[in-house]
């Protein structure tokens, strides 16, 4: 019975309004939710829902992922100054899904590169813009 309370709550997500799922992240995380786009926003409920009702990593499997990614070398995706090479960043502007990838010294937009997510938004709506707000990096509130 408990799955299939799991199954509906992930299939609802589908069609839920964006009011909606961000009503969801306060009730399931306490907080007030990120400014992530819908995609993501999506999905990060439906780890948490599946986190509640299956409970989440213990301490020492997270450590073991830890200890694991950084043998291969692999680098998590960072918030603050910088963003791991190869992350996928996408915003849909105007209907039309705009993807960018993080390179070690730059982002590629088109297979043109470019030095900052700020030119990236510029050249995409023509005004500027702070650009990892663009792309929902960065909250107005953690900029100020």
């Amino acid at each position: 019975m408990k799955e299939q309370s799991v199954i509906a709550k992930l299939a609802a997500l589908e069609t839920a309004s964006l009011k909606e799922l961000q009503a969801l992240w306060r009730n399931l995380y306490g907080t007030e939710p990120p400014s992530f786009y819908r995609p993501l926003l999506k999905l990060k409920l439906a780890h948490r829902i599946q986190e509640l009702a299956h409970g989440g990593l213990t301490k020492e499997t997270q450590q073991r992922l830890k200890q694991a990614m950084e043998n291969a070398g692999a680098k998590p995706r960072l918030y603050g100054d910088r963003l791991a090479a190869g992350t996928m960043l996408v915003r849909e502007w105007r209907g039309v899904e705009h993807r960018v990838r993080v390179l070690d010294d730059g982002f590629d937009y088109m297979g043109r590169r470019y030095k900052s997510l700020s030119a990236i938004a510029r050249a995409i709506t023509g005004t500027n813009w702070n650009g990892w707000m663009f792309f929902g990096l960065r909250s107005r509130r953690m900029a100020a």
